[in-house]
C-alpha cells in the first residue's frame, strides 16, 4: 500500500539493498538470491519502506515486536538510559536490573523469584539446561522433534527440526521425541484425546527406556512456534508436569516467542494451569528493542546456588540499557492492558476469522492457535493432506504483501502473528487480505 505523505527515496533504498548485498551475510539463508526489504520506519502495527509503501505487520519482525513499533515511552525510556549510564558489569548492581527482575519474577508463578539475565532466548536456553543438570546431578535432556529452541551450540542440539542438521554432532545427552500434533498426529490419533494420552505414553516410555535417573529436565515450548504454533491439547502439559514430578525431573519452559502476552497470558503455559520449574524468555519481555532474554528458576533449583558458585555469565548479562527497556516494557504492558488486547484479538477476530477460510479454501487444510499467535496450514487437497508446494506458498505471501499485509512464511503455512496492540479493525484487515489472497491463488 503506497502512502502519498511519506518520504520517497529510491536512491536511499537502492544503495541499502546493494550495501546489503555487498556486506551483511544473513542468517539461515542462502546469500546469492537475497533482496531483503530495506525499513524506513515504523508505527504501532506497520512498518513502510523508503519507496513509500506501508504494510500492516502480521511477522512482529521474528515475533517479538509485542508492543507494536516506535511506542514512544519505551523510546523515552531508552533514551533516558543511555543518559544515565549506559553500561554496568553484573558483578555490580543497577536500579534497572534490579526492577526487571522484580518485575518479571512478579509475573511468574509463586515460589519462582530469581532471574538470570541473558543477551537472547538461544542463551537463556543454554543457561537453562546448564542449571537442570547441576541442579539434579544428572545429564540426558528430553526435547521434542517439533521444536526450535535458539542457534548457540546446545539449543540447537535441542532443536528438534532441520536446522540443528547443520550443527551436528551437538551436544551430548539430548534425546529428542515426538509431542503431539493432532493434523499430522504420529500416533494414529483421531481426537485430542487420543492425541493427548498417545503422546503422553510414548513420553513415558521414552522416559523409562532412557533411564528416568539419568534425565535432568524435559524442554518443551508450551504452544510450539516456528514448528507450526501447535496448541496443545488439554491434559498433555499436566502429564508432562506430573511425569517430572513422579521422576525428579525437571520441567524447562521455552517461553521465548509464546510468553509476555503472545498467546493472551503473559506466559503460555498459564493457559493450562501449571507451573514449570525454569522458564526461558526474550522477545517480547521488551519487544526486542534491546537484546535481552533470560532465566527464570524455581526457588529449588536458586538454592542450588547459594554456597556454590554457578559456573556461568556473560559480559553485558543485565545490560542496563536492556533491563530498563524492559521495565518500560513491562509497565506500558500492564497499563495500557496489552496482554488482554491480545487475548481478546484472538478470541473475537483473528480466531473465528481465520477459521472462516477452512470452508471457503480448498488450500486451507487447519487453523490453529491463541492470542495473537496463529498458523494457517496450507495443503495440496484436505484429504491427502499433502503440504502446499513452496511455489505456491511464496505467491499467496506476495498477494498478501500487494495488499499491505505482510505475512510470516514457515513451511508450508501462514504464520498470523501481529504485534500484541493490533487493533480489531487491523485485526479484520489482515484476515481479509489473507482471504483474498488464498482466493487469487489457490
Amino acid at each position: 500500500m503506497t502512502d502519498r505523505n511519506l518520504p520517497v527515496d529510491p536512491d536511499r533504498d537502492a544503495r541499502i539493498r546493494e550495501t546489503t548485498r555487498r556486506h551483511v551475510f544473513t542468517s539461515w539463508s542462502a546469500q546469492a538470491g537475497l533482496d531483503p526489504l530495506p525499513l524506513a520506519g515504523g508505527s504501532g502495527s506497520h512498518f513502510w519502506d523508503h519507496l513509500g509503501n506501508t504494510y500492516l505487520d502480521f511477522t512482529s519482525q521474528l515475533v517479538n515486536v509485542n508492543i507494536g513499533y516506535q511506542h514512544p515511552r519505551l523510546v523515552t525510556a531508552i533514551q533516558e538510559a543511555a543518559a544515565d549510564l549506559t553500561t554496568v558489569s553484573p558483578a555490580l548492581a543497577h536500579e534497572s536490573r534490579a526492577e526487571a527482575a522484580r518485575m518479571v519474577a512478579e509475573l511468574a508463578p509463586e515460589g519462582m523469584s530469581k532471574v538470570f539475565f541473558t543477551n537472547a532466548g538461544a542463551e537463556a536456553v543454554e543457561n537453562a539446561i546448564r542449571m537442570a543438570r547441576l541442579h539434579t546431578g544428572r545429564h540426558k535432556i528430553l526435547a521434542a522433534y517439533r521444536s526450535y529452541h535458539g542457534a548457540t551450540h546446545g539449543a540447537i542440539s535441542l532443536t528438534g527440526e532441520a536446522r540443528r542438521w547443520g550443527s551436528e554432532p551437538g551436544i551430548p545427552g539430548v534425546v529428542h521425541f515426538w509431542g503431539p500434533y493432532l493434523y499430522r498426529s504420529a500416533f494414529y490419533a483421531e481426537t485430542e484425546e487420543q492425541e493427548c494420552e498417545r503422546a503422553l505414553e510414548h513420553l513415558r516410555q521414552t522416559v523409562l527406556a532412557e533411564g528416568p535417573q539419568h534425565i535432568a529436565a524435559i524442554i518443551l515450548e508450551p504452544v510450539v512456534g516456528s514448528n507450526g504454533i501447535l496448541v496443545p491439547p488439554d491434559g498433555y502439559l499436566q502429564g508432562v508436569r506430573e511425569l517430572c514430578d513422579e521422576h525428579g525431573i525437571l520441567f524447562i519452559a521455552d517461553e521465548v516467542m509464546a510468553g509476555f502476552g503472545r498467546t493472551g497470558r503473559w506466559f503460555a503455559f498459564e493457559n493450562w494451569g501449571i507451573t514449570p520449574d525454569l522458564i526461558t524468555f526474550a522477545k517480547g519481555v521488551n519487544s526486542g528493542y534491546v537484546p535481552l532474554g533470560g532465566v527464570i528458576m524455581s526457588d529449588a533449583v536458586a538454592a542450588t546456588f547459594d554456597d556454590r558458585p554457578y559456573p556461568g555469565g556473560l559480559t553485558y548479562s543485565g545490560h542496563p540499557l536492556a533491563c530498563a527497556s524492559a521495565v518500560a516494557a513491562l509497565t506500558i504492558m500492564q497499563e495500557e492492558g496489552i496482554v488482554e488486547n491480545a487475548r481478546r484479538i484472538g478470541e473475537d477476530v483473528l480466531g473465528p476469522g481465520l477459521r472462516e477460510l477452512v470452508d471457503r479454501h480448498g488450500v486451507v487444510g487447519e487453523v490453529r492457535g491463541l492470542g495473537v499467535f496463529w498458523a494457517v496450514e496450507l495443503v495440496e487437497d484436505k484429504e491427502s493432506r499433502e503440504p502446499l508446494a513452496a511455489a505456491k506458498v511464496a505467491a499467496i505471501a506476495k498477494a498478501c504483501r500487494e495488499r499491505g499485509m505482510w505475512p510470516l512464511t514457515v513451511a508450508n503455512r501462514i504464520h498470523m502473528v501481529p504485534p500484541c496492540v493490533i487493533t480489531e479493525d487491523e485485526a479484520r484487515e489482515g484476515v481479509a487480505a489473507l482471504d483474498a489472497a488464498l482466493k487469487e491463488v489457490g
